[in-house]
């Protein structure tokens, strides 16, 4: 029996072979602490620095603006919060997007509970923010922007140029959660603008656990946390070592591998598509503009489809996510397709399908068959 075709890269990416080869050695061998001066610990503070450099070469940072995180969370956390605290006696309003992540919209709902006002944009059909809104967001009283790079259910890109700008211009600190779009595409920290950026490391084929965020130098942050003063203080603790030297060699691999990553995802959910719209026709709905969107990304309802009845179906062949929360007595729509004010109807059909850089043509012909087929019985 053929194992499951994996078409869920959004949620999570197996560990790249070369990564875990490179990060064996820090965990059966090179144990020292990286703060003590004899040779095991200095192996590994330089391990520790070669990962930063990796990290910052990928996004074209300074290492020094590099901060090992556990991942993706703590990182939006820390931008979030940390930039908020430091600047409270300014004011306390934050700009962000309604189709963040938790990450992020849980964080920006902790500060409102403290006394902190947010703005939550409104994106259009495709999940876009409009640069105007922003703009027209912004008060006296603005600490901070933040606005996902790319959105993780259905993929849309956002204008992070231009909304940088506008944030540069009325000197107010913008940060992007760039969890989905690190390693998928290009990001040049310098190019976007931003003072702030999320790395997760299990989203690029690093373990989970891992993460870093981009603070450009200059940028007032407050700690979150305190002890010894590594990290520069700003993330104290005895490094994660193995885990950092995972998460450098997989940026490494990410930025060698961009181009020929990016188009192999991209045929391949052109290749899906393509398959399902052939077989299934006009019931094939998509919930985002491709022109705009990541590469690897497919939010995509199948009408009249209950999606969590076709992934039952399917979870013994193909794997992937709904575009609903389904509990005892009721289904729940995601926040992302409710801001996109995508019909309940859609909404209840639609699915995520991600590929990945592992992803075969072979995987793509299997999955066409499998939904297709399971699609057709569900409506006749």
């Amino acid at each position: 029996m053929e194992k499951p075709v994996y078409l869920d890269y959004n949620a999570t990416t197996p560990i790249d072979p070369e990564v875990a080869n490179e990060m064996i050695p820090y965990i059966q061998t090179f144990f020292g602490n990286p703060s003590c001066s004899y040779s095991i610990g200095r192996d590994n503070k330089e391990a520790v620095n070669r990962a930063r450099k990796q990290v910052a070469d990928l996004i074209n940072a300074k290492p020094e603006e590099i901060i090992f995180t556990s991942g993706g969370t703590e990182s939006n956390n820390h931008a979030i919060q940390g930039v908020s605290l430091a600047n409270k006696e300014k004011g306390k309003h934050i700009i962000t997007s309604s189709i963040e992540h938790p990450a992020v919209t849980e964080v920006c709902k902790h500060l409102n509970s403290m006394g902190y006002e947010i703005t939550w944009l409104p994106v259009d059909m495709k999940g876009t923010v409009n640069p105007e809104d922003v703009e027209n967001a912004i008060r006296s009283d603005t600490v901070l922007i933040t606005i996902m790079q790319a959105n993780n259910e259905v993929g849309t890109i956002q204008p992070i140029q231009e909304i940088a700008a506008i944030a540069k211009q009325k000197k107010i600190v913008f940060h992007t959660d760039a969890a989905q779009s690190v390693g998928k595409i290009k990001v040049d920290v310098n190019t976007l603008g931003v003072d702030l950026l999320s790395i997760a490391g299990h989203k690029l084929y690093a373990p989970k656990g891992i993460g870093a965020i981009y603070i450009k130098q200059g940028t007032k942050i407050e700690n979150l946390m305190y002890g010894a003063g590594q990290e520069k203080g700003i993330r104290p603790g005895t490094e994660n070592v193995p885990y950092i030297v995972a998460l450098g060699k997989a940026c490494e691999i990410a930025q060698r591998d961009l181009e020929i990553n990016n188009a192999h995802m991209y045929r391949m959910r052109e290749r899906l598509i393509s398959g399902l719209r052939q077989k299934l026709g006009s019931i094939v709905k998509l919930n985002a503009d491709l022109k705009n969107c990541l590469p690897n990304t497919l939010s995509i309802a199948f009408e009249k489809v209950d999606a969590h009845a076709l992934t039952s179906l399917i979870g013994n062949e193909v794997f992937i996510s709904t575009g609903s929360a389904c509990h005892a007595d009721s289904v729940e729509i995601s926040s992302v397709l409710k801001a996109m004010n995508i019909d309940i109807k859609i909404a209840t059909c639609t699915v995520r399908i991600s590929t990945g850089k592992y992803t075969t043509d072979k995987e793509i012909d299997m999955a066409i068959g499998a939904i297709s087929d399971k699609v057709l019985k569900l409506t006749n």
